[in-house]
């Protein structure tokens, strides 16, 4: 632990330094990268709607003592009471089966009748529910409408706080970035999107945005007193920014995906499918995208959008000038003085040689004053060891 403070620590004075500026074009390579695999899940794979979004008939059946080849048995029960459709079969909590199908409609007690046949269960054990499409359609149009409501705000927020519209695009740059990416991320593994993923969806935007907020206030910071100092240029001030709050990043990233990880292994392993699992699958994925995006995508992105004004490009131009000039004034301070003879360096070199040997002969060396005139030894004992001033009337 005391390695990882110190890391952080070198971090923060900038003892120690990522060059997450620098690498932007690697940053932007790796998430161009992440949004053709998403793209190429959307039009490809296709989004797994839930039953929810796309209607249809839902049995539970609980107290199953043998799920093995639920798939199977489900597919054929829903064949035998004669519905046509895709069948979808999750085990849930160990002992439970839900099937999903498409509209039962008057021949959904013979699908109950069937399945409970098939899985060795009594009938009143199944449980049938209906589920339209209308419901679905409404819900994802509200969705898709909070979430252009929740843009919006964003937008105007960042402008006024930051006082540049600038952020508040790399901002909404960076939250479409993860929405696609977490989307994506969905398409490609096939899990299944229901109305709880949704509300995670929007709530991984929240987070992502925090997060953002967090390591533009530094950069805000940072930037002005490289704006006042005229010493870094902004590009470098952005980047200590974001050394500075990458362990609060990480640390806060980390600390909330633990719990999630716990919720997730265990709807996975016992609980199974339903609105707990959802949530937190989206939640985990999210934040983890979001998280890379405060870091690489934001803070590089902004830099990018602010290179090309004139205060940040005169500001770059004359840091570079001053180093330039600092590098010039060691240099010649390092090398010998033009008009120097060799005979001026023999003289210092045997000043030198002199003053070591009477200090390790342990001589004892006179005084000097400020100007390297010679001072009595009294003088330097206190005033009550000085000679006594004698008026110029006694003299």
């Amino acid at each position: 632990m005391g390695s990882i403070a110190q890391w952080g620590n070198d971090l923060y004075t900038g003892k120690r330094s990522i060059d997450f500026i620098g690498r932007q074009k690697q940053w932007y390579a790796v998430s161009a990268i992440l949004i053709v695999l998403a793209l190429v899940g959307f039009f490809v794979r296709g989004l797994n709607f839930g039953i929810e979004f796309r209607g249809g008939s839902e049995y539970r059946l609980s107290g199953v003592a043998n799920t093995a080849n639920y798939e199977d048995k489900a597919k054929t029960a829903i064949s035998e009471a004669g519905i046509d459709g895709n069948v979808l079969a999750t085990v849930i909590g160990g002992n439970s089966v839900r099937v999903q199908t498409v509209a039962a409609g008057e021949r959904n007690d013979a699908a109950k009748a069937s399945l409970a046949k098939a899985f060795g269960v009594p009938q009143t054990a199944v449980s049938a529910s209906l589920i339209g499409p209308s419901w679905g359609e409404s819900v994802s149009q509200k969705a898709i409408q909070a979430l252009f409501v929740f843009l919006v705000l964003v937008g105007l927020v960042m402008a006024a706080y930051f006082r540049t519209w600038k952020m508040a695009l790399s901002s909404l740059v960076a939250l479409i970035h993860d929405l696609i990416v977490t989307v994506g991320i969905y398409a490609l593994f096939g899990f299944e999107i229901t109305p709880s993923s949704m509300i995670g969806f929007l709530t991984i935007l929240g987070y992502s945005l925090y997060d953002t907020v967090v390591v533009f206030d530094k950069v805000r910071e940072n930037t002005a007193e490289a704006f006042g100092s005229r010493r870094m240029s902004y590009s470098a001030a952005a980047n200590l920014a974001v050394n500075q709050t990458l362990v609060r990043s990480i640390n806060t990233t980390v600390v909330a995906l633990l719990p999630i990880l716990a919720i997730l292994v265990v709807g996975f392993t016992k609980l199974g499918p339903g609105t707990l699992l959802d949530l937190s699958l989206a939640l985990f994925v999210g934040i983890a995208v979001g998280a890379y995006s405060s870091i690489f995508i934001a803070t590089p992105l902004l830099v990018d959008l602010r290179r090309g004004e004139p205060a940040v490009a005169e500001l770059a131009a004359q840091v570079a000038k001053n180093r330039g000039k600092e590098g010039s004034d060691r240099s010649t301070s390092g090398a010998a003085a033009p008009g120097a003879t060799a005979r001026d360096s023999g003289t210092e070199a045997s000043a030198r040689h002199t003053s070591t040997a009477v200090l390790d002969d342990h001589r004892e060396i006179a005084p000097t004053d400020s100007l390297g005139r010679p001072v009595h030894k009294w003088a330097t004992t206190g005033p009550r060891q000085q000679p006594k001033r004698i008026p110029k009337s006694k003299r």
